[in-house]
C-alpha cells in the first residue's frame, strides 16, 4: 500500500474514529489526540496483515481511548462547579440520510447522555459506544477489546441499564426545539421574566459549566422560577458586543454567543411536551476553543 493510499484510506474512516473517541472521551481535543495516535499506530502497521483497515482504525482507537480514559480517571481530577462534555459540532448532512439512524448518532452524542456516560467505566463505556451508537455485533467488540463474547454482553447489559435508569427522555423534533429556542433567546435578551416562565418546565434545570473560569452557577439551578431569574439578571448584566448564530451541536441545534466575535459560550436546551426541561450554558473558555472557525 503506498503512502497516498494509505492516507486516503485513514481520511476516509477519520469521522467514524473521531466520532468513536469523542464519545469515549467527552472532550474534543483529546479525541483528536486519540485519532493522531491511531493515525502513528497505522503508519507504523504492518498492513499486508490487515484485513479490515475500519474494524483495525476503529479497534486501535477504541483501545486508545480506553487507556486515556483510564489515565484521567487515576489522575482523580476536580472539576470546579458541574461538568458538561466539549461541544462537538455534528452537522451530519448528506452522510446519514436515514432518519432512524440520525436520531440514534444524536442521541448518542447529545450532552446529557455524555454526562451519564462519565460514570461508566471505561469498558463499560467503550462496549456502550460501539454497540447503541455504531451498531457493532458483539462478536466484533469481543475481538476489538481482547475480552470473551459473554463478558461483552454483560458489559453492554451493565451499561444500558445504567443509562437507561439515568438519563432523562426529551424530544427531538429540530423544528421545534428551534422554535422554542428563538422565544427562549428573545424572552431572556428582553427581560421578559414572565416570557420565559411560559417557556420552561416548572421542574426545569439549568447546568452551567465554567470550570471556575468564567462567570456561571457552582451548582445545578432547579425550578423555573430559580432559572428564569438567574436568565433575566445574566441578560441585564450583558455582554460586550454580543453577537449569536445557530449550530448544530452534539446531535441537536444550540446557540454559540460570541463576545467581539470570540466565543463566550454556548447555549443548549432540551425540550419534551413543548416546554424547555433542561438549560444548559458552556462558558469555560478552555471547552470553546474548537468552536473558534465554526
Amino acid at each position: 500500500m503506498t503512502t497516498d493510499t494509505q492516507t486516503d484510506v485513514f481520511e476516509e474512516h477519520r469521522p467514524v474514529l473521531l466520532g468513536v473517541a469523542y464519545r469515549m472521551l467527552g472532550r474534543v481535543a483529546d479525541a483528536e489526540d486519540v485519532v493522531q495516535e491511531a493515525w502513528l499506530r497505522w503508519s507504523g502497521a504492518d498492513r499486508s496483515e490487515v484485513r479490515e483497515p475500519r474494524a483495525y482504525l476503529v479497534r486501535v482507537t477504541t483501545r486508545l481511548a480506553i487507556d486515556r480514559l483510564r489515565q484521567v480517571k487515576a489522575r482523580g481530577e476536580t472539576y470546579t462547579g458541574p461538568w458538561l462534555p466539549e461541544p462537538y459540532v455534528t452537522d451530519f448532512g448528506d452522510t446519514v440520510p436515514d432518519t432512524a439512524e440520525r436520531a440514534v448518532l444524536a442521541d448518542s452524542v447529545s450532552l446529557a447522555v455524555l454526562v451519564v456516560l462519565e460514570s461508566l467505566s471505561p469498558l463499560e463505556r467503550a462496549v456502550f459506544v460501539l454497540r447503541e451508537a455504531f451498531g457493532y455485533p458483539y462478536g466484533e467488540i469481543a475481538v476489538m477489546l481482547d475480552r470473551g463474547e459473554a463478558a461483552v454482553r454483560q458489559l453492554a447489559g451493565r451499561a444500558r441499564k445504567h443509562v437507561d435508569e439515568r438519563r432523562p427522555r426529551y424530544e427531538v423534533d429540530p423544528t421545534q426545539r428551534r422554535d422554542l429556542t428563538e422565544r427562549f433567546l428573545a424572552a431572556a435578551a428582553e427581560g421578559d421574566l414572565e416570557g420565559l416562565m411560559s417557556l420552561l418546565a416548572p421542574d426545569v434545570r439549568l447546568v452551567g459549566d465554567s470550570g471556575g473560569k468564567a462567570k456561571a452557577p457552582l451548582r445545578v439551578l432547579e425550578t423555573a422560577d430559580h432559572v428564569g431569574r438567574f436568565l433575566v439578571g445574566a441578560a441585564r448584566k450583558g455582554v460586550e458586543d454580543l453577537s449569536w448564530r445557530f449550530l448544530e451541536i452534539n446531535g441537536g441545534i444550540a446557540v454559540l454567543a460570541l463576545s467581539g466575535g470570540k466565543p463566550d459560550s454556548v447555549f443548549q436546551l432540551d425540550v419534551l411536551d413543548g416546554r424547555i426541561q433542561a438549560v444548559y450554558i458552556i462558558r469555560n473558555p478552555d471547552k470553546l476553543r474548537s468552536l473558534a472557525t465554526a
